[in-house]
């Protein structure tokens, strides 16, 4: 499947009637894993991008090019739309015309520039924002860095991001209005809580909105669909999920257990699903003069 189809399925998406849960991906194995499973939207989070190539909490160390890599090994791998966390666009409004190239070129059906100052500032403990302004550059930068039409630009904003130091209300709504007077294609917004910010948002804006979270109330897709939200994240569990197995295999293994008494491994079946092994097989046959 060619780049533009899988990004025109995301912005079926956006113009869907439903409230789509992407699934977590991070490498070949799990885009795999989410497509054969039925999702139809991935999500390529920056904390698990650092995780995955670093082994690093997300504090922004990952690279552009580490990114971009690990993007493009995933878009090889399987044909699922996925949107990519990509932060603050490694650096100003000039790296983030950068990172939209680079992020088309390796396969992203759309990518995330948010409004947070990153790398955290010296001496300061909670997250910043930069400033309205700059954050206008970056969203026309990300626009005027794409190739491809099709390719969504999600405008995000850490406003609502959380903490005791957390900006107003009216300055998310501020700068979710004027991201979508730039013209990005959707809004992405981190840290609402409640039934009326989400109803606020809606009123105030026009375009499909992502949520990064959906807990406690909010977490309704019925009412997230009548807001006009058309994503909404549910973490990163699977990665979670692949670091505890890892643990208690290679804990097992190391205490002495047997190989053939370890429990919670893949099956044959799974393992040559996953790695496309009848495919592979197929091609020998066919291009190796291999005997079927």
């Amino acid at each position: 499947m060619a780049f533009r189809e899988r990004r025109e399925k995301l912005r079926a998406i956006l113009k869907g009637s439903a409230c789509v849960r992407p699934g977590s991906v991070y490498d070949a194995a799990s885009i795999r894993i989410a497509q054969d499973l039925g999702f139809p939207l991935g999500m390529f989070g920056g904390s698990v991008a650092s995780l995955a190539v670093l082994g690093d909490p997300d504090i922004t160390l990952i690279t552009l090019t580490e990114l971009c890599e690990q993007m493009r090994r995933m878009s090889r791998a399987a044909e699922l739309p996925v949107i990519v966390d990509a932060d603050h666009g490694y650096g100003n409004a000039l790296n983030v015309r950068r990172t939209v190239q680079e992020l088309e070129s390796a396969g992203a059906a759309g990518l995330t520039i948010e409004d947070t100052l990153l790398p955290q500032a010296f001496g300061v403990a909670e997250p910043q924002l930069i400033p309205l302004e700059e954050g206008v550059g970056k969203m026309k930068a990300a626009l005027a860095g794409r190739s491809d039409p099709s390719l969504v630009i999600f405008g995000r904003t850490g406003a609502r991001g959380g903490g005791p130091k957390a900006s107003s209300f009216a300055e998310c709504i501020e700068r979710a209005r004027a991201y979508e007077a730039v013209g990005v294609d959707a809004l992405f917004f981190t840290g609402l809580t409640t039934r009326e910010e989400v109803q606020a948002i809606a009123a105030a804006t026009k375009l499909p909105l992502v949520l990064g979270n959906t807990q406690g109330e909010i977490d309704d897709p019925a009412f997230l669909i009548g807001q006009r939200v058309k994503i909404a994240l549910q973490g990163h569990a699977p990665f979670a999920a692949a670091t505890q197995a890892v643990y208690e295999t290679l804990k097992a293994l190391r205490e002495g257990t047997p190989p053939r008494d370890l429990k919670g491994l893949a099956s044959a079946d799974l393992t040559a699903r996953v790695t496309r092994a009848a495919d592979v097989k197929a091609r020998s046959i066919d291009l190796l003069g291999l005997k079927k």
